[in-house]
């Protein structure tokens, strides 16, 4: 066997991060394309559904699977998931793009099917490693993970008797996602932070700090408002909570010394990525009462939080992994540039009328271009040897 597949197949991170990162290239490229009327999107019964069910249960999930995987085996101490039993779960994931590619082609029974596969595969990985090390701490995350491959189901349901039903199922996974990562935020963002702030001789009283009170409020209110915007999107109760989110979020935000962490990057980034939680609801909320942004709010959240962590996930966890020192490249360092950028440019969008499609031209150009640059500094990391294999 190569020595760079049995590199990929060491650690979830490693194969997961190199398919989900390709895929949200490949995506966004055929997606693209297909909006001229070129490549097999272009034929797809619905390729604005296709793009947006692709981005939260081909790509993200990916990340999801790759993130969640190599976290379980640092917080139990047991082996990573590695070998034939990651390659199992690679080709489940392999398998359900293929098949959303026939959306229209092969029987919807068929494509579900193939496509839930892989959540129940990961599902049923992730919380064996969790109840094998009696780790019930981290069993909400499981039941997370699990509803992400609920709202997929119900995506497939919806296809079967209403369009409608198929949209609230993205949208819903959209909030699960959002769901994760602010829990998942509030134990590394602060941890990290508070790591490297030691580092550099910061006081005790200067470290971030954590309150519980602000962090349930601040979940509580993330669920609130998915469910509210998806289901009541125009009622004025939905905009009141996504801006009593947005204010959680950033008092949330405010105690985890964000503005101390300018000189390096990589945490920067994880500040940055969460402050679109506030940003975005803010945006959700004007959305409610102000009709003239909902083509674009809900992108300060996909593109601003979700995509905004993928990127700091992927950037750090490859390093510490691999036995490099935590330092961003200089070429890191413009990708996230470049996604601050995308970011901005979607959102945009409303302000220039008839010029809206130029906006999501260039968001998606700046978002193949950064891609490419990560690919460049992070795949040759992602399947070669460990920086201190031959130490």
């Amino acid at each position: 066997m190569p020595a760079f597949i049995r590199n990929l197949f060491s650690y979830s991170f490693r194969v997961f991060f190199v398919a989900g990162t390709l895929y949200g290239f490949l995506v966004m490229l055929l997606w693209s394309l297909g909006l001229l009327g070129l490549g097999p999107i272009a034929n797809h019964p619905d390729s604005y559904q296709w793009h947006a069910h692709e981005m939260v249960f081909g790509f993200v999930y990916a990340i999801v699977a790759g993130f969640a995987l190599t976290a379980v085996a640092t917080w139990t101490g047991r082996p990573p998931v590695q070998g034939s039993a990651l390659a199992l779960l690679l080709l489940a994931w392999l398998v359900g793009r293929v098949a959303t590619m026939f959306t229209g082609v092969w029987p919807l029974l068929w494509v579900a099917v193939l496509d839930l596969l892989f959540p129940a595969l990961l599902v049923y990985l992730f919380g064996r490693e969790v109840l094998a090390a009696g780790n019930r701490r981290n069993l909400p995350l499981v039941g997370i993970v699990m509803l992400l491959g609920i709202m997929n189901l119900l995506f497939y349901f919806g296809s079967g008797l209403t369009p409608g039903m198929s949209q609230l199922a993205i949208l819903l996974g959209v909030h699960v996602l959002l769901l994760l990562i602010a829990v998942v935020a509030g134990r590394i963002i602060p941890s990290f932070t508070a790591n490297w702030l030691r580092a550099q001789g910061c006081r005790d009283s200067d470290l971030p700090k954590n309150k519980l009170a602000v962090d349930l409020t601040a979940l509580v209110l993330t669920v609130a408002t998915g469910l509210a915007v998806t289901f009541a999107p125009v009622h004025p109760l939905s905009g009141m909570l996504a801006f009593a989110a947005a204010a959680a979020h950033a008092l949330r935000l405010s105690g985890w010394a964000g503005l101390r962490t300018g000189k390096e990057p990589l945490l920067l980034v994880m500040h940055l990525a969460y402050a679109w939680f506030p940003v975005g609801y803010v945006l959700v909320g004007i959305a409610v009462f102000g009709n003239y942004l909902a083509p674009t709010a809900l992108h300060a959240l996909t593109i601003g939080v979700i995509t905004g962590m993928v990127l700091a996930m992927t950037t750090r966890v490859p390093l510490g992994h691999t036995g490099r020192p935590l330092r961003a490249a200089r070429i890191t360092v413009v990708v996230y540039v470049l996604w601050m950028v995308t970011v901005c440019v979607r959102l945009s969008g409303p302000f220039f009328g008839i010029g809206y499609v130029y906006t999501v031209e260039t968001a998606a150009t700046l978002w193949l271009i950064f891609f490419i640059l990560y690919a460049w500094v992070y795949w040759p990391m992602l399947s070669g040897p460990r920086a201190d294999a031959h130490a």
